[in-house]
């Protein structure tokens, strides 16, 4: 922890003590003033009804009772607040000095010895990942390495969906549909060749009977264990989801595990499950011999009071695995946090429920996301089908291209096609977290490549221009004597670099991944306004402190695109 948490540490205590010497124990906030000079504030007004006092003599009376010491260098009281200034030197010194000896490791918390499982993506090896869907990927690889600089041990993981009527049929569309007679993406990619078939498939089983025949054949024989149809799905599945892999890789992410559903089917779990579930006293058995559980006692109420866990043939559904997914998560984790859409808010309740009538003492944390939209125009509409992930990071990579060859005709083509990956991804990633995950947005391109702006762009051009002016400077001394560093602006730099810990442990622990996107741009725009204010390579005995601030910045800044999962170029 930094000098911003011992900062807020000591305001605490002194807080407290001045509290309990004057017979409270009250509880109170600590927050951060949004007028005035004072860096830390404490409000009274939830002190006034216990201790029968206004909050403007409260405040000064407890301002009266604390008197500056360590990090602590003034404490004034105004308006029902008591004020906290931190001491300057202090927090030049201890910033800077703790920065250059972390580096990469800056901003990370100690080791908790808590194993985190994160679930995300899991999308259906049917197809490419969907534009509406990109948020999960992005969110969740986010999270995972905020909860990795949080000191935990993180296990990324995707659920793959092997079991089920879509994969049967595309696995028969592969098998049964000769290769010439699909209209085959243009993009040579496994899921979007493949999903040509499962489109044609789909189709035939709809218009001819003789081929939803054959497809409920294999799905009946797949779920009676028939392990050369098992294969053969999971040949598909595994074909289609090294597609996805791909995608994925492409901006930038990669997961630890895969879980097969079908392994619950093979290894008797999902049949535990039921079993045990048929036990309970909440089970119950519809007239065509379908089994349920009643949640009507958990606040579940109308059609989906009755949660299904068997068909009338005895046969799981994806549910009833889903289960036994979820307890083998809990036996090989602390935590278990799971990405969904917004559509899966009641099925993860069911799940919980669930969960809780077999006794388990776990429970999922779901995150729950909103999907992305996009605006009409080019990436709304193509041919009539969905815009997929790919085409998004192909057109994000392409405006980027453009935008850097406007500016720099002195760049080599290699390396502004290398540049323009780098910036065209990490504007999608950006763009995409810098958003409440529960909220709507429209994914605007206006937004996401603008590189002045609350973008990712923005982000990497200020880290780029720290590495220029570190470039031009060569070997210097570094200093973090903080009598160099007095202007208004380098302190409200170095304060912004301060708070990285807090901002990581907020967005990996409380699950705020978007405050993280916030945090950089907040940090981007202090330096900025640090690098108009005072100048730098040429201001001779403070030089070197300055230099020493601007490769801090950078080691922050460098820090915060890895957390995001976005490059940190070094020229643009």
């Amino acid at each position: 922890m930094g000098i911003a948490d011992d900062f807020r540490n000591e305001v605490e205590i002194a807080t407290r003590n001045a509290l309990a010497e004057s017979g409270s124990e009250a509880d109170f906030i600590i927050e951060v003033p949004s007028v005035g000079d004072a860096d830390l504030a404490v409000p009274c007004f939830n002190l006034a009804k216990t201790m029968r006092k206004s909050p403007k003599d409260i405040a000064e009376k407890l301002a009266g009772m604390i008197r500056p010491s360590g990090s602590i260098s003034a404490v004034s009281s105004m308006n029902g607040y008591v004020n906290f200034s931190i001491d300057r030197g202090v927090l030049v010194t201890e910033t800077l000095n703790e920065i250059m000896a972390k580096g990469d490791g800056y901003g990370r918390l100690p080791p908790t010895g808590v194993r985190v499982n994160v679930e995300h993506t899991s999308t259906n090896p049917t197809g490419p990942i969907h534009v509406g869907r990109a948020r999960n990927p992005i969110i969740g690889d986010t999270l995972a390495r905020c909860l990795k600089m949080c000191g935990n041990e993180v296990v990324t993981e995707y659920y793959v969906n092997d079991v089920g009527k879509q994969v049967v049929i595309l696995t028969w569309g592969v098998e049964n549909i000769p290769k010439g007679s699909v209209e085959e993406e243009e993009r040579d990619k496994t899921d979007h060749k493949l999903v040509a078939y499962y489109r044609k498939a789909n189709k035939m089983m709809e218009e001819d009977p003789a081929v939803a025949e054959q497809i409920s054949d294999m799905l009946r024989r797949f779920e009676a264990g028939d392990q050369e149809v098992i294969g053969s799905v999971r040949h598909t599945a595994q074909i289609m989801l090294e597609g996805l892999k791909e995608s994925l890789a492409n901006i930038n992410v990669a997961l630890d595990r895969y879980t097969w559903e079908s392994d619950f089917i093979a290894d008797g779990s999902a049949a535990s499950v039921v079993s045990r579930m048929k036990r309970t006293d909440y089970a119950g058995q519809t007239e065509d011999g379908s089994w349920y559980v009643d949640l009507a006692e958990f606040g579940v109420n109308g059609k989906n009071t009755k949660f299904t866990f068997t068909r009338s043939d005895g046969t799981t559904l994806y549910t009833t695995r889903d289960i036994a997914y979820h307890m083998s998560k809990f036996s090989r984790s602390d935590r278990v946090i799971d990405v969904l859409g917004e559509d899966q808010k009641l099925g993860s309740q069911q799940l919980t429920y669930a969960l809780r009538i077999l006794g388990c003492v776990m429970e999922p944390e779901p995150m729950f996301y909103a999907f992305v939209s996009l605006p009409e125009g080019k990436m709304s509409t193509r041919k009539g089908v969905v815009v997929y992930l790919d085409d998004l990071i192909d057109e994000a990579v392409e405006r980027a291209y453009e935008e850097i060859r406007s500016r720099r005709d002195d760049m080599s083509e290699e390396r502004m096609r290398e540049t323009a990956r780098v910036i065209g991804v990490g504007a999608i990633r950006y763009n995409v977290v810098r958003v409440q995950p529960e909220k709507q947005f429209v994914f605007t391109w206006k937004e996401a490549l603008n590189f002045d702006g609350n973008s990712g762009p923005y982000l990497q051009y200020v880290h780029a221009r720290a590495c220029s002016m570190l470039r031009k400077a060569g070997d210097f001394e570094r200093d973090a004597d903080p009598s160099k560093l007095t202007d208004e602006y380098e302190i409200k730099l170095v304060k912004v670099l301060s708070k990285f810990s807090s901002v990581i442990a907020e967005a990996g622990n409380q699950k705020r991944v978007h405050v993280l996107p916030a945090y950089g741009h907040e940090v981007a725009s202090a330096f900025n306004q640090f690098y108009a204010a005072v100048p730098v390579l040429s201001s001779g005995a403070s030089a070197n402190a300055r230099l020493t601030l601007v490769e801090c910045s950078k080691i922050v800044l460098r820090n915060v695109l890895e957390c995001l999962g976005m490059g940190a170029p070094e020229e643009m």
